[in-house]
């Protein structure tokens, strides 16, 4: 058996041998595109339930392309510079174009970062801007919330655009069902309060807010209904490997194109295992997806699915960022002493806190299981996040079997949240 070699960052660490059955759960490999770009115009051309996009287009038209931020693998360095060449291609002006980075409740990205997501070139011809949650000025009413019905508010340059172009991946997601489609508006452009209710204990605490459920799942329903409020869109979603190759293209009507995308991740996501184990271990898939705890979630969220009551989740994410986006996730996690004393309050809550969202689903995976946490952040950090610091992997590993008495079972998930394990007699 080849070595398993998993994501830590931009690096690599080798899962140590162990004496104990050992279940090794990856997604199916679906093979790259092999000319990303010609797949893309292509499907630009003959898009999915649209008309061509080059049909949207007309003299002078403001156009927003809306795009994922630095937490997220999209291949925007690849995807954003030939969608901007298509349109130039089709007589659109620099000066028609605004690119709207999707950060939802996150930081803005440096300049840095920008260039490196969209290219250098790209960021010094267009104007690049970060969408800010808290600016109110830069924000513009669309519809209601479905619990409070306050005003359900999105980017002006979104809504005001003539064109509007969401640009994406497809990946399951551990309450919204699937990211891609409708989540690139909401709640990647969306006003903070907007995202505080939408992601309140009140949708995050049903059964459907779950990988692979969008239909029937009322966190989902409700971006769906915020993000057509604002008028149509184009959807240009990607789908990739392990090797990060675009392996499909989904264009088109942002409902349809994003329905085609998810059938087709779902034949490759889903993994069903004939029961749970006593230990599992997940990464968060490695850079950029594991560069602080907020995100590392995901992955803990994931490998929950699959872990007995009573057992151990070994997370390995660098998480080099530690706490991020302004602290409130962070202060959430100290304010309590335990998993389970957050999770009661966190449950009960009638108001929704900025992050909490993070921090509740954390605290529902560690009722089920021990978590301990592989990573660059600080001892006294993990703790205070009500998790354990493993600092050498290997040892951590053979005495969690140890412990076991010779009866461990083990599953390892090497590529995180990419995947989606479920107990076969569950629903997925």
């Amino acid at each position: 058996m080849h070595p398993i070699r998993l994501r830590y960052g931009k690096d690599l660490v080798v899962f140590p041998s162990l004496n104990a059955p050992l279940t090794v759960i990856t997604p199916k490999k679906a093979p790259g595109l092999l000319n990303e770009k010609r797949a893309m115009f292509a499907a630009l051309d003959a898009p999915i339930g649209a008309a061509p996009l080059w049909k949207w287009l007309f003299p002078n038209a403001s156009i927003c392309i809306v795009f994922s931020d630095i937490t997220r693998p999209t291949p925007n360095e690849r995807i954003i510079p030939w969608l901007l060449e298509y349109l130039g291609n089709h007589g659109v002006a620099r000066d028609q174009i605004t690119l709207l980075n999707g950060t939802g409740s996150h930081r803005d990205n440096t300049e840095e970062e920008l260039s490196r997501l969209l290219t250098a070139e790209v960021v010094e011809n267009y104007l690049v801007v970060n969408h800010d949650c808290r600016d109110d000025a830069d924000l513009v009413e669309v519809g209601v919330t479905t619990l409070t019905g306050e005003p359900a508010r999105l980017n002006r340059h979104y809504v005001e655009a003539d064109v509007k172009i969401i640009t994406g991946f497809i990946e399951p997601h551990f309450f919204a069902g699937y990211s891609g489609g409708v989540k690139g508006v909401m709640p990647g452009v969306a006003g903070l309060a907007t995202i505080m209710s939408n992601h309140g204990g009140h949708n995050l605490s049903s059964p459907q807010a779950t990988f692979g459920v969008t239909e029937g799942n009322p966190l989902w329903e409700e971006l769906r209904a915020i993000t057509l409020s604002a008028g149509s869109a184009f959807l240009l979603n990607v789908t990739m490997n392990d090797d990060r190759v675009i392996t499909g293209v989904f264009a088109g009507d942002v409902l349809a194109a994003h329905r085609e995308g998810t059938a087709f991740v779902e034949r490759t996501a889903l993994f069903p295992v004939k029961e749970r184990f006593d230990i599992v271990v997940a990464t968060n898939n490695g850079y950029p997806l594991d560069q602080n705890l907020y995100q590392t979630v995901k992955g803990m969220t994931a490998a929950g699915r699959i872990v007995k009551p009573g057992g151990t989740i070994l997370m390995i994410a660098r998480c080099q960022e530690g706490f991020p986006y302004g602290g409130a996730y962070e202060q959430i996690l100290r304010s309590a002493t335990s998993a389970a004393e957050l999770c009661q309050r966190l449950d009960a809550a009638t108001e929704t806190l900025a992050e909490q969202w993070q921090a509740h689903m954390q605290v529902r995976v560690q009722q089920k299981a021990r978590v301990l946490l592989y990573s660059d952040m600080p001892d006294e950090d993990v703790r205070a996040a009500l998790l354990e610091p493993c600092h050498d992997l290997a040892a951590t590993l053979h005495q969690l079997v140890a412990e076991a008495a010779g009866h461990a079972t083990v599953a390892v998930l090497p590529d995180g949240p990419t995947v989606v394990p479920y107990v076969r007699s569950a629903i997925p």
